[in-house]
């Protein structure tokens, strides 16, 4: 039975600014990945399970990681700047698109999103009453 029990570090992400959005290459966005991170390469190498000359040629353009590797690189650096540089690659704009959410999480943002809307009602009504412009 191979149940093992995945003890990947999944830091926080990072927000991809558009400034950043000119890889000339997948190599490159990695290599930005790794750079932004704030950590070691072999750091990186270990938590995502790959050999630091691996890596190394990856980060050159001259090996190309799988497709697991690439999951547990983003993880570990917080960035998924290789999804962008595909998605800008096909035409995307990274901006527009949204994690899948399940019918809570849908159900959860769209009750924050009326929140917020009834707070900027009672914002502009409350300043209305004092005689102030909102």
């Amino acid at each position: 039975m191979s149940d093992s029990l995945d003890l990947r570090v999944k830091r926080p992400q990072r927000a991809i600014p558009e400034s950043e959005w000119t890889w000339a290459s997948e190599a490159a966005a990695i290599a930005s990945m790794i750079a932004l991170s704030g950590l070691q390469e072999k750091t990186v190498a270990i938590e995502a399970d790959i050999d630091n000359s691996t890596l190394a040629k990856v980060k050159q353009g001259t090996a190309r990681p799988s497709s697991d590797h690439l999951e547990k690189m983003m993880d570990a650096t917080g960035s998924e700047a290789w999804l962008y540089f595909w998605l800008l690659r096909r035409g995307y704009d990274p901006k527009s698109l949204r994690k899948l959410e399940s019918e809570t999480e849908r159900h959860l943002r769209e009750a924050r999103e009326a929140l917020d809307a009834e707070r900027v009602k009672v914002r502009v009504l409350t300043a209305a009453l004092r005689g102030e412009t909102a």
